[in-house]
């Protein structure tokens, strides 16, 4: 038995010298050695399909997979598209009402001509090889993922492939969240999307099981192909910011053996669909996908050429480019782990098993610290790890909306109008920023934040109906103000007349989780300061989202990041032709506020260049929904991400979405600090096996003695 316990503990001591990872890491052996980027996501997107997807969450997943015409310059400011599958910017020709040549100033059609390379190809699918696209129920069956099946292919990108995702684009079933914005542009799309939709309709009704639906005999008259390597798009008169759109995942290629593929029937039932499984040209592939636990993305092996910029805008550091001419991506992989809670994810942060990350209200103190003038530092012991952060204000606002639809909130007469008046004077958005946010946020006074044309910082920018201006400083109107709107719109003190009862509002809330409820508690005591009785009705995600679109939310919480640098970005959320309900559920206007007047401001806006005529407008239209409150306007969120020292070129460009190709990561240096902010108490482990070996030895020494005094004492 002695023999054994040595054994025993020289194995041991083996065992601790030959481990190459921390005990506690999450990831299989090795792992962290290799060119892998390790991030979180805290819900489960709800659509990749490029056609359909819209949310922040979904596009850092299908922005590293698909490829529109254009992207951001990663290290230009301001903000410029560049060329990505192209061979150029696209060329704009003017034309006259009869297609003739003319300038822009008489433009009645614009058409952008686009010019493909030659050299982009899909990643390797299976819906490139025929065979797989004519597959029994058996073989479905059979299938978890798309990449189960043995053969995959690949082809060229097709402008017809461009054209084939504005068709998807058309198809009211799909329910694209731009369809109705571009229908406005777009030459024949709003008829196109009238006629297919309705085909689609009846061919449903004969085919109950599902099917391929082809939209190759279709056609729109403003998009066509010249041969395989040329698109062109014409949209009416002159709209420039329709190079934007470009760049948007929208306008993904889309080929048709991969509507195909996917639409067989019994495809859906196995959730194998263009919104669980995406095909691209992108720099990555999506090759695991399981929502609830851990998503994976892969190098595409057919990746065209592309290398890292050697170009930076003054102001930016140029130790970015270091990496100047290097093939892209830099990493092999890209795997995302579902982290539900901000403490757990901050933990692993801090022992070096995610490589960025975010700072929560409850690490916030841990991790930053203010100085007097409030400029923004990491504390010493952020420091001593090597962890630096980034940020800025960011191209987004976060607003409270109201249901212009609902009968008690919403309205543009004097009742509703006051009403929200009122419960937007008294939700304090300077405490929300300083309680929640540790004042990483700067207070909306209307619908654009900053580094947008035609934002207006205080005081000419002030919203009248909350603040007025004081001593050079910002003041929030007080409650009597807020006390007597509200009784001027029938609920003096919050009774509601019908009930005799406080007034009942009822906000859609995402999330259950102890962040969660210390903001819904702050928001019901903001309403209940007015006498008003908020109930919290709490849901997850994806059912809050079909809620908005089906108009059934009363007042809600939620956002809007950038998509192109422009105020029409922002403006067209409050668009009475972009209302979900008034849309069908495809529109961007949640609050599904229409006013006339803003309406016909906004398409006068539109188109203009920027300049004086615009700004006028611009502020017009902002005068307009501050006293309307379709939205108590929020903040505009101040971003900080720290990463750690081995996490390189990463930059804040807040309007590009497929960065991920230009990070490196120096993957010897993460497992050596790893190992070093993860080493084990082992002396709690000798002490253990020392107590046992001596356990053991005192057990064999009595057993030897109990068996020799037997032996004596026998006859």
């Amino acid at each position: 038995m002695m023999r054994v316990m040595r054994w025993m503990l020289i194995g041991l001591v083996l065992w601790l010298s030959g481990c190459q990872q921390p005990w506690n890491s999450p990831y299989p052996a090795g792992l962290s050695g290799e060119a892998v980027i390790f991030r979180a996501f805290s819900a489960p997107p709800k659509h990749l399909d490029p056609v359909v997807s819209y949310s922040a969450n979904e596009w850092g997943i299908i922005s590293q997979v698909y490829e529109p015409p254009l992207q951001y310059a990663y290290l230009q400011q301001p903000y410029a598209l560049e060329p990505l599958t192209l061979t150029a910017m696209p060329q704009v020709r003017y034309l006259d009402a009869q297609g003739k040549p003319t300038n822009p100033e008489q433009a009645v059609y614009s058409e952008y001509v686009l010019s493909l390379r030659q050299d982009v190809r899909y990643q390797p699918h299976p819906a490139f090889i025929a065979d797989n696209r004519r597959l029994t129920q058996a073989q479905i069956e059979a299938l978890e993922t798309p990449y189960d099946l043995p053969k995959h292919g690949s082809r060229l990108l097709r402008a017809q492939d461009y054209a084939y995702a504005i068709k998807r684009m058309g198809v009211r079933a799909y329910q694209s969240p731009v369809l109705d914005v571009l229908a406005q542009h777009i030459v024949g799309l709003r008829e196109y999307a009238k006629k297919v939709s309705q085909d689609f309709e009846k061919w449903k009704e004969n085919h109950p099981n599902g099917g391929f639906f082809d939209l190759r005999p279709y056609t729109i008259e403003g998009v066509r192909t010249l041969d395989e390597h040329t698109l062109i798009i014409r949209i009416k008169g002159r709209y420039p910011q329709f190079l934007y759109w470009l760049s948007m995942n929208f306008f993904a290629p889309i080929p048709w053996e991969v509507d195909a593929f996917y639409s067989q029937a019994g495809m859906k039932a196995k959730n194998l669909t263009l919104d669980q499984w995406p095909v691209g040209t992108g720099p990555f592939m999506l090759v695991e996908n399981n929502p609830n636990f851990r998503m994976r993305l892969i190098r595409n092996p057919n990746y065209h050429a592309d290398t890292y910029p050697c170009k930076a805008s003054p102001g930016i550091p140029q130790g970015l480019l270091a990496d100047c001419g290097r093939p892209l991506p830099q990493v092999e992989t890209v795997l995302y782990t579902l982290e539900k809670e901000n403490i757990p994810y901050w933990n692993k942060f801090l022992q070096g098993y995610y490589d960025a990350s975010g700072v929560s209200s409850d690490a916030f103190d841990q991790a930053v610290q203010l100085s007097s003038t409030g400029d923004i530092g990491l504390t010493p012991a952020m420091r001593e790890k090597g962890i630096r952060f980034l940020g800025g204000v960011q191209p987004t606002i976060i607003y409270f909306g109201f249901n212009m639809l609902d009968p008690v909130i919403g309205g543009l007469d004097d009742k509703g109008r006051k009403l929200r008046q009122a419960i937007s004077i008294a939700v304090n958005m300077e405490e929300y920023i300083s309680i929640f946010l540790n004042g990483r946020g700067v207070v909306a006074q209307g619908p654009l934040p900053p580094g947008i044309f035609g934002y207006e910082s205080p005081p000419q920018g002030l919203n009248p109906v909350i603040y007025r201006w004081e001593n050079g400083h910002l003041v929030r109107k007080p409650l009597t103000v807020a006390r007597q709107l509200l009784a001027e719109a029938g609920y003096p003190g919050g009774i509601d007349p019908n009930t005799g009862q406080p007034l009942k509002l009822y906000f859609e809330a995402v999330g259950s989780g102890p962040d969660d409820q210390a903001r819904l508690a702050w928001l019901r005591k903001q309403f209940a300061q007015l006498g008003i009785d908020l109930v919290i009705r709490a849901t997850d995600y994806n059912r809050f989202q079909d809620k908005m679109r089906q108009g059934q939310g009363q007042i809600f919480m939620w956002g809007w990041n950038a998509d192109y640098p422009d105020p029409e970005n922002f403006l067209f959320l409050l668009y009475g032709k972009n209302g979900v309900v008034a849309s069908g559920g495809s529109g961007v206007n949640y609050a599904n506020y229409h006013n006339p007047a803003y309406d016909r401001l906004f398409e006068q806006m539109q188109t203009l260049p920027n300049g004086p005529e615009r700004q006028a407008l611009i502020q017009r239209m902002v005068h307009l929904v501050q006293q309307d409150a379709p939205w108590i306007f929020g903040f505009y969120p101040r971003s900080l991400a720290l990463v750690h020292s081995w996490y390189h070129n990463a930059w804040p460009n807040m309007m590009a979405n497929n960065t991920t190709k230009y990070l490196r990561v120096d993957t010897q240096l993460r497992v050596r600090k790893q190992m070093e902010w993860n080493r084990p108490v082992v002396w709690v482990l000798w002490l253990v096996a020392a107590l046992l070996l001596s356990a053991v030895a005192g057990g064999v020494w009595l057993y030897r003695r109990r068996q020799a005094q037997t032996g004596r004492a026998a006859p």
